[in-house]
């Protein structure tokens, strides 16, 4: 069986509502007013620090950025599941993957405590070998470093091996590392696929499942 890496935000999970909420409220302590939803989702994929460094605009210094980071990571950290939810299908096909024997995983450039502590509880932390965040290795996604660890813990060839996602980055990544790659049509950044085509694009999580089960 295949080795099975997922993205988390925008892949498996639907956490706009609960990014909005706390890159405003970090925008807020700044006296700062709210940014409109769509321009969040687009300062999404490159992880928590790219994130608020984004979000806060070019006219930040340093320690503004320094402290806003430390005011999302606690904020979005008590209110990670207020209103995050897993998109249609994906846990019956994660699922019938586990079941089937596939080895699971997340990669995701999001804080590897929030990342789990997320799966946990929407109850299916114990489907993945391993969750994989943003500040788990040296590098961020789109280098091959995770991937590369995932593939030596579960000792799967490169040929087994998918990364899954739902922007440029996970396409990039699954490229680095030398491994194929799914995008996913219903994420934050679909758009971006336009020019970096995965290997496979699905509309529902399910026809990723049934080339496996």
């Amino acid at each position: 069986m295949p080795l099975l890496i997922f993205d988390l935000d925008g892949t498996l999970i639907d956490s706009r509502l609960d990014l909005v909420n706390s890159v405003n409220a970090t925008r807020a302590q700044a006296g700062r007013g709210p940014l409109p939803d769509e321009q969040i989702f687009s300062f999404v994929g490159n992880g928590a620090p790219v994130l608020i460094q984004r979000a806060m605009g070019p006219d930040s210094t340093d320690e503004q950025v320094a402290h806003a980071l430390k005011f999302f990571l606690d904020y979005y950290g008590r209110h990670a599941l207020e209103h995050t939810i897993l998109y249609p299908g994906v846990r019956e096909s994660l699922d019938r993957l586990h079941r089937a024997g596939a080895t699971l995983a997340i990669l995701t450039n999001k804080p590897v405590i929030i990342s789990r502590r997320i799966m946990a509880g929407l109850g299916l932390a114990g489907h993945f070998f391993q969750i994989y965040g943003g500040n788990s290795f040296e590098h961020k996604k789109p280098h091959r470093i995770g991937i590369d660890t995932l593939r030596t813990e579960s000792e799967t060839r490169a040929e087994d091996t998918w990364m899954v996602g739902d922007s440029y980055v996970d396409v990039q990544t699954a490229r680095n590392a030398g491994v194929a790659s799914c995008g996913v049509t219903w994420g934050f950044q679909p758009e971006t696929f336009r020019e970096f085509p995965p290997d496979v694009l699905v509309d529902r999580l399910e026809e990723f499942a049934d080339r496996f089960v």
